[in-house]
């Protein structure tokens, strides 16, 4: 008897794509650290409007926020001033030291990948700035409910930064384009981007264990130096993987096609959901 192997060495072949995909996220998840001061110093914050739009969602006052993947602390700042005591966890080591540089004591921090913190405690808010993509799909929304108390909010936002000129966004794209075509991070269910519910919404739609899943936009717009937009890309993952001589190429051939002074369109992205 002949036996067909042909679907099984499929899906090992789906599972080792599947498997190489979240070794490559994690290698990049993990490059901040070694620009953790230049991550700091280039990185735009948050505008007070967004936590308005969380807290407005929310619909009451918010004692207790866990922050997934916070970095250098951008948006620790933003709902630590609003009084909020700010649990701010993040894996690595270098980025953390730099956020209680600037962070006032009263924050708590701890060093843990989101899928390494304890489920002994729960939250009015737990939100999470330009890092969720980093954490597995596997099991998050399950992790992610027993974080949130009942009742609680859930709530992922991020800014991903463009020159706000055409023309000048065209341009830097092609100086770039020989060593590096694209410098985002797609979209991690592969929602196309003409949809009008993006990830995560689409993930906590789907979610059996949060409801009332809404998208929001916060418009945000930035001039800057070129000389700091090159800044802002060296802290860009896409980047921090090249290797230094071509990273270093491809900044040279951004800059020599941008005038002095750019305009960004910082504008954020924000889900939120409520805990059943």
């Amino acid at each position: 008897m002949k036996v067909d192997n042909s679907r099984y060495l499929k899906m090992e072949g789906a599972g080792w794509r599947r498997g190489a995909r979240m070794r490559g996220m994690v290698e990049r998840a993990l490059s901040f650290g070694s620009v953790a001061e230049t991550y700091e110093r280039f990185r735009p914050g948050y505008p007070v409007e967004l936590f308005e739009v969380v807290t407005e969602y929310a619909g009451g006052p918010i004692r207790t926020a866990l922050e997934i993947g916070a970095g250098t602390g951008k948006a620790t700042r933003l709902f630590a001033q609003g009084g909020i005591a700010v649990t701010a966890s993040e894996p690595d080591a270098a980025m953390l030291a730099e956020l209680r540089k600037h962070l006032p004591a009263t924050v708590t921090t701890v060093q843990s990948t989101f899928e390494d913190l304890p489920l002994d405690s729960s939250y009015g808010l737990v939100y999470s700035a330009a890092a969720l993509h980093w954490t597995n799909p596997v099991g998050r929304w399950e992790r992610m409910s027993a974080l949130v108390e009942p009742g609680g909010v859930f709530a992922s936002f991020g800014a991903p930064i463009q020159l706000a000129d055409p023309d000048l966004k065209e341009a830097a794209r092609a100086a770039r384009a020989p060593y590096l075509e694209d410098d985002g991070v797609p979209s991690p269910d592969g929602t196309p981007a003409e949809l009008p519910m993006q990830w995560p919404g689409t993930e906590l739609q789907q979610s059996e264990w949060f409801t009332d899943v809404r998208q929001s936009v916060v418009e945000h717009r930035l001039t800057i130096s070129a000389q700091d937009y090159i800044g802002h890309l060296s802290t860009v993952s896409a980047y921090l993987m090249l290797e230094a001589d071509v990273r270093d190429e491809v900044f040279r051939r951004i800059l020599a096609v941008l005038p002095d002074t750019v305009e960004l369109d910082a504008q954020i992205h924000a889900h939120l959901a409520r805990r059943r």
